[in-house]
């Protein structure tokens, strides 16, 4: 009788300090994580995925020209309105750009109220997406 309520007792403790030891390995965890956030680089304020000088939803609202002041036309054109030379004029600054310029680019253009076209856009976002991994 006494082998059955020790073995149960024994069951119950072991049950409890696993529980115990779960609760402090997760708060571990989370400090771990606090840590790693705090040592991200004095440039981003580790609450985005990816450094301010790089986020596209940067509050900045001063606008850097990339050599493409002439793209003030398009402010507030919708891309379907866009005629062929004006998408030929985007993708010409878009592919003669430096990788690291693009999320700098397309926040000026957001900031500008500048759209661009689907695809172009979707090729822009990739190249964001690589250069934050």
């Amino acid at each position: 009788m006494f082998a059955i309520i020790g073995i149960i007792v024994l069951f119950v403790l072991t049950l409890w300090l696993g529980a115990y030891q779960n609760k402090r390995n997760k708060a571990k965890n989370s400090e771990k994580q606090i840590d790693e956030v705090k040592k991200i680089d004095n440039e981003c304020c580790g609450a985005h995925e990816v450094c301010e000088k790089e986020s596209l939803l940067a509050s900045d609202t001063k606008v850097i020209y990339y050599d493409d002041e002439e793209l003030d036309v398009l402010v507030d054109v919708h891309p379907q309105d866009f005629s062929e030379e004006q998408i030929k004029q985007l993708s010409d600054i878009f592919y003669t750009l430096a990788e690291s310029d693009v999320a700098g680019w397309l926040c000026s253009l957001r900031t500008r109220r500048i759209q661009l076209p689907d695809d172009l856009k979707e090729e822009a976002m990739m190249i964001v997406r690589e250069r934050r991994k």
